[in-house]
């Protein structure tokens, strides 16, 4: 049997949001070591506060302020702290009922091992040396032996010296092992060939590229390899105005839709060799392979052949 790939992939960006008035409120008391909630319809304290009501979904404004002390109401132990996490040593995750609060808020707690964890252990805030408005701001929590503090929530205006915060950038990250299955990899060790093969679909006798293993039309196994291109017709495309972090690609660029010659399913390129305006459907392209030494299995991009275009009726069903 031919082995199959695998390989480790990572899918990572920063998501950047703006937060609103109420966790504006919240994000820059934390960078002034201040804790608020906000009360609800029924006079509940919620933490983190959030902008409507759970219960009615009425607007909530009414903001409160809470101690930097509560109540571990439940826990899971991390035994081992991935990248981005909260601490670097074993720790267990707590949801923690803040003095002054009816909900629990999720941090991470700094115990040597779990048997010093349990529900209704006492904590407090660890706050970070330096705060910049994130939740990032507290720490940690850490035990802490004082009792259940009677605390009102006293009302709080939300404003604080300085200037508000008014937007995060979250960074989203995955870590994952991708197989590719034996259809595909069988496709990618071609292309270090610089070969383009599909699999027939033995009932509507399509050319799938890449292949699946499966028609996507039938539902039926491919197995018939079918060797397709190396050219191919443009069949719709799209110009890239925003630059990639990451991507040494200079703006404007063009991805195109391109029908391989032999192929009934359109992949998708970087088209280059051409000025970006002057990309149209029905253009033929060839494939320009990367450098080896550069690793890559896949075209670095596709250019125009000097063919006249392709006529719309051969590549309209591809569009």
């Amino acid at each position: 049997m031919t082995e199959v790939l695998s390989a480790p992939l990572v899918v990572e960006f920063p998501f950047t949001r703006s937060v609103g008035p109420v966790q504006s409120a919240f994000l820059t008391g934390l960078r002034e070591r201040t804790l608020l909630g906000v009360r609800a319809a029924d006079g509940t304290v919620l933490v983190p506060p959030v902008e409507y009501d759970p219960a009615t979904a009425a607007e909530l404004r009414d903001l409160v302020e809470v101690a930097p002390t509560g109540t571990v109401t439940t826990w899971a132990w991390n035994p081992g702290p991935r990248r981005g996490q909260p601490l670097d040593t074993p720790f267990a995750w707590v949801l923690v009922r803040l003095d002054g609060a009816d909900t629990a808020l999720l941090h991470a707690l700094d115990a040597p091992d779990p048997d010093a964890v349990r529900t209704g252990l006492r904590v407090r805030v660890r706050w970070a040396a330096e705060r910049t408005g994130a939740i990032t701001d507290i720490a940690c929590f850490e035990p802490y032996e004082g009792d259940v503090m009677v605390h009102q929530a006293p009302s709080h205006s939300g404003e604080f010296v300085g200037e508000a915060v008014t937007g995060i950038v979250a960074p989203a990250r995955l870590d994952y092992t991708y197989s590719p299955g034996r259809a595909q990899s069988q496709y990618i060790r071609a292309l270090s060939g610089h070969r383009t093969v599909g699999e027939r679909c033995p009932s509507c006798r399509k050319v799938y590229v890449p292949p699946r293993g499966a028609c996507p039309t039938c539902g039926v196994a491919t197995a018939e390899q079918v060797e397709v291109g190396p050219r191919g017709t443009v069949t719709t495309f799209c110009i890239v105005n925003i630059k990639a972090k990451g991507l040494d690609i200079e703006v404007p660029y063009v991805y195109a839709h391109i029908a391989l010659d032999g192929a009934d399913l359109a992949l998708h390129a970087r088209i280059a060799g051409i000025p970006y305006d002057r990309v149209r459907m029905g253009l033929r392209v060839e494939p320009v392979w990367a450098d080896s030494a550069t690793g890559s299995r896949y075209p670095d991009h596709y250019r125009p052949t000097g063919e006249p275009d392709a006529d719309y009726d051969t590549y309209k069903e591809l569009v």
